[in-house]
């Protein structure tokens, strides 16, 4: 039996060959070590996100965030549904709150399931994986597992919008929150503490439709990481990380700047400070490649 279990709720951007597949994969490796074990909701269906808040109301997008929950009630019952994608947790969370605050919604919500023959309760916590690895674990737990400690590499723990504001993480500043500087020190690495741009937003879908208004925000968040000497920055939001490094060359080309900074995500770090190997923990999956996670990953365990 695992040491702890959660109803799983793994978001369209984990899924294998999507966006963020290297997340999935790290996430994998980084629960294998710490012995989480992770019940995949089964038939689950996409949160909505950006696509959801359009002309189309409220209404389809908490429906389809409620049918996952009446799912997860269904399958997983007495588990806590955990998100790693911060829009999927966020919009889930979102979603019930609002029908719990809402007698009609809820009518309404309980009506359109029942067609498809599932009952909603909305009991079940919703989560994200960091709030699971710091609120059931621990900083201290979670460093007992390292064997290949990140040392002297500087990290900027970027935190962004959707896992700080509205709902945050338990006792975490709004305007300042450490939890990626703790546990970027748990694993060996350095945080920069001082890194001022943690929770400025990327732009999010806006780097899709008005790409100059969303690159002004992401070289902020690049600048400041270079200008604090960082070698790499980390985050916890799949939209996020596809976003601050996948249009460095735009914004190069635009701004005549030169910036190459890996981007990656807190379970690789942790995968490789737990003696994973560069595959296991995904560094294939980066587009500017994270050579010093890479070159850790390939050395011997310290004993």
């Amino acid at each position: 039996m695992a040491r702890k279990e959660y109803s799983f709720y793994p978001g369209c951007s984990s899924e294998r060959k999507a966006s963020a597949s290297n997340y999935m994969t790290s996430v994998e490796s980084m629960c294998k070590t710490l012995d989480i074990k992770l019940n995949e909701i089964p038939d689950w269906n996409c949160c909505g996100a950006s696509i959801g808040y359009a002309e189309g109301g409220e209404l389809p997008r908490h429906a389809m965030n409620a049918r996952n929950e009446a799912l997860s009630e269904k399958h997983n019952a007495g588990q806590d549904i955990v998100a790693t994608c911060a829009a999927c947790w966020l919009g889930a969370k979102e979603s019930q709150e609002r029908i719990a605050h809402s007698g009609e919604l809820l009518g309404d919500i309980k009506s359109i399931l029942s067609e498809v023959g599932l009952e909603y309760e909305g009991k079940q916590k919703i989560r994200h994986m960091v709030e699971v690895l710091i609120e059931d674990l621990g900083y201290e737990e979670l460093g007992k597992p390292v064997v290949k400690p990140l040392d002297g590499i500087k990290i900027a723990g970027y935190v962004g919008c959707q896992t700080n504001r509205p709902f945050g993480v338990l006792g975490e500043s709004f305007e300042n929150p450490k939890y990626l500087d703790k546990l970027v020190e748990t694993v060996g690495g350095t945080p920069l503490e001082k890194y001022e741009e943690k929770v400025t937003c990327c732009g999010g879908a806006l780097a899709f439709s008005e790409p100059e208004k969303s690159q002004v925000q992401i070289k902020k968040i690049i600048e400041s990481a270079y200008d604090h000497g960082a070698d790499m920055i980390v985050t916890p939001c799949p939209v996020c990380q596809m976003n601050v490094e996948v249009y460095q060359g735009q914004i190069n080309k635009k701004y005549g700047t030169k910036f190459k900074i890996p981007v990656v995500y807190y379970s690789q770090l942790m995968a490789v400070a737990y003696g994973a190997t560069a595959k296991e923990a995904a560094l294939d999956g980066n587009i500017v490649r994270a050579t010093q996670l890479e070159e850790i990953a390939a050395k011997p365990a310290k004993k």
